[in-house]
């Protein structure tokens, strides 16, 4: 069982920083991509960011590129989103899920929701104007 826990949410002024965490178990941590989403009240949920294992790729949403990091420390089975320069726009709930093995081709997978099995229970970004 895979088990995601995301922490580091909380409230900022425009243009402040946030660092989100995603805590992994499971042994092949590793091998697998892990993906940050989030979801606005009222929207539908959208790709953010994502970093695959291996090689460490990442993809990015065309509106958190330039501001937000994601990278991944495998010894301590954690995946950050290092946000920065945030906007009210950037208001939601981020939730980290498991992506696709390292073995697995092609972005389209890495940036699409139902291609992630494991899900974090999400934590809060509000970001004041």
């Amino acid at each position: 069982q895979v088990q995601l826990v995301e922490s580091g949410g909380g409230l900022v002024q425009a243009g402040g920083s946030l660092r989100l965490s995603c805590a992994a178990s499971g042994r092949t941590f590793s091998t697998y991509a892990i993906g940050w989403f989030r979801q606005a009240p009222g929207k539908e949920r959208e790709f953010v960011a994502a970093i695959r294992g291996g090689n460490f790729s990442t993809y990015y949403q065309e509106s958190v590129k330039g501001r937000f990091t994601i990278s991944r420390d495998n010894a301590k089975n954690t995946v950050y989103l290092q946000m920065n320069s945030l906007i009210p726009e950037d208001t939601a709930v981020y939730n980290c899920a498991r992506g696709p093995s390292m073995h697995y081709s092609g972005s389209y997978a890495y940036t699409t929701a139902r291609f992630y099995d494991y899900w974090g229970q999400g934590t809060q970004v509000t970001v004041s104007s």
